[in-house]
């Protein structure tokens, strides 16, 4: 059965291009260029290259612009070429955001730490973690985090997050999705403590709300927190979404100023939170050493799963989010056109977080905003995930983008 019109399903709605206030920060529209991991941080550092990726999705039109991603602690990276956030970088951040604020956007930096699928290669000892876990992607055990730990890594987000505001920056998002180390100790799956940290749901939220609560002290009120979280890790034993309805209470009480719910397990089902295709020979190409390459060729198919992809594949999802909550929330899964963020306006979403349709054009929004396209023609072949390991992010079909006819 077809749906119902735009128009007949939603007769009145707030502007997508219009400002709107999020906490203390305005912004000149609701579209966000979500986190998408750029490859472009060589030696954690804030590099040229990074700079110029963001100006240019800036200068695009998006109202706010997210860097992706910067680990709170050396000991958080699964890349070399991942920032890690210390005093050293802080200038670099500031030029990253100066010439962002220049293209009349806005920039929020995404604040996590990969806890463990951290690389022992990258970080020189083994990863923490919630429990010990096996990581098939590193072929390594982490080992599990004490209570010195947690405290340390608490303190540790809090100092990051300092650190962004003093940048520049205008915003912070918490990684406490996608397994990443927040959403660890939130997964049944990577958390098998005993502890208070551990077993029920309230025991699992403690670390993460410990930290969104620290952050939150460390800034001003008014200051934009957004926790990026699961609503779904991706296989029956995960988190399931009557808990992360549940964890989304619990992370407003603690601070946060809008949440973002997105799904998928960086470690497992790394694919599940895109959709699409599954670029194996383009993963191949991008790994160093014959053994790991050899590996990918023969196992890459069962280390990355495929998901179809559909337009909005997360609305149910994030809507039980949305009326669970009474701050802000945002919208991000398969976002494709004016008329989906339209829609997500409707239905009571603050914004739209997009990220392969930014990549693939990075004017995506100006161009939706002009009438010069009403989607993207993004295929949704997930090549460009498969490029950021090495040599940085990029669209890999051809360009110019094929501007789609806004009547069609």
């Amino acid at each position: 059965m077809d749906e119902p019109s735009l128009q007949t399903a939603f007769p009145t709605r707030p502007s997508v291009f219009a400002a709107f206030t999020l906490a203390g920060l305005t912004l000149r529209n609701r579209v966000v260029r979500a986190g998408c991991f750029e490859g472009l941080s060589q030696g954690g550092a804030v590099t040229d290259r990074l700079i110029e990726h963001h100006k240019r999705v800036a200068a695009g039109g998006i109202g706010m612009t997210t860097l992706s991603y910067c680990s709170v602690s050396e000991d958080g990276r699964a890349f070399g070429h991942e920032l890690w956030m210390r005093p050293e970088i802080v200038p670099g951040l500031e030029r990253f955001t100066a010439a962002v604020h220049a293209e009349g956007a806005a920039a929020s930096l995404q604040l996590g730490h990969c806890g463990f699928f951290a690389s022992p290669g990258v970080i020189g000892k083994r990863p923490l973690g919630a429990s010990r876990k096996f990581c098939l992607f590193r072929t390594s055990f982490c080992r599990t985090m004490t209570g010195a730990d947690i405290d340390q890594k608490v303190a540790d987000f809090a100092a990051a997050a300092r650190m962004a505001r003093d940048a520049g920056f205008d915003a912070v998002e918490l990684h406490a999705g996608h397994g990443y180390l927040l959403s660890q100790y939130l997964s049944p799956w990577t958390n098998r403590r005993t502890d208070t940290y551990g077993g029920t749901l309230e025991n699992r939220l403690r670390f993460p709300v410990q930290v969104i609560a620290a952050v939150r002290a460390a800034l001003r009120p008014d200051f934009p927190i957004l926790v990026k979280m699961n609503v779904r890790d991706g296989w029956r034993g995960g988190l399931e979404v009557d808990e992360a309805a549940r964890a989304a209470l619990a992370f407003e009480a603690a601070g946060a100023t809008a949440l973002v719910p997105s799904c998928g397990f960086t470690a497992r089902t790394p694919l599940y939170m895109l959709r699409g295709g599954v670029p194996v020979r383009e993963m191949v190409k991008q790994q160093e050493g014959m053994l790991t390459k050899a590996g990918m060729t023969l196992f890459g198919s069962m280390m990355v799963q495929h998901y179809r992809y559909e337009p909005r594949f997360l609305l149910a999802e994030a809507r039980r989010i949305r009326d669970a909550v009474s701050i802000p929330v945002g919208y991000i899964g398969g976002v494709e056109s004016l008329e989906h963020m339209e829609a997500a306006m409707a239905e009571r979403f603050a914004f739209v977080q997009v990220g392969r349709a930014t990549v693939r054009d990075p004017d995506f929004a100006r161009h939706l905003q002009s009438g010069a396209a009403a989607a993207t023609d993004c295929d949704h072949c997930n090549r460009c995930v498969a490029s950021m390991s090495r040599e940085g992010i990029r669209c890999w079909c051809p360009d110019p983008p094929a501007l789609m006819d806004p009547e069609r």
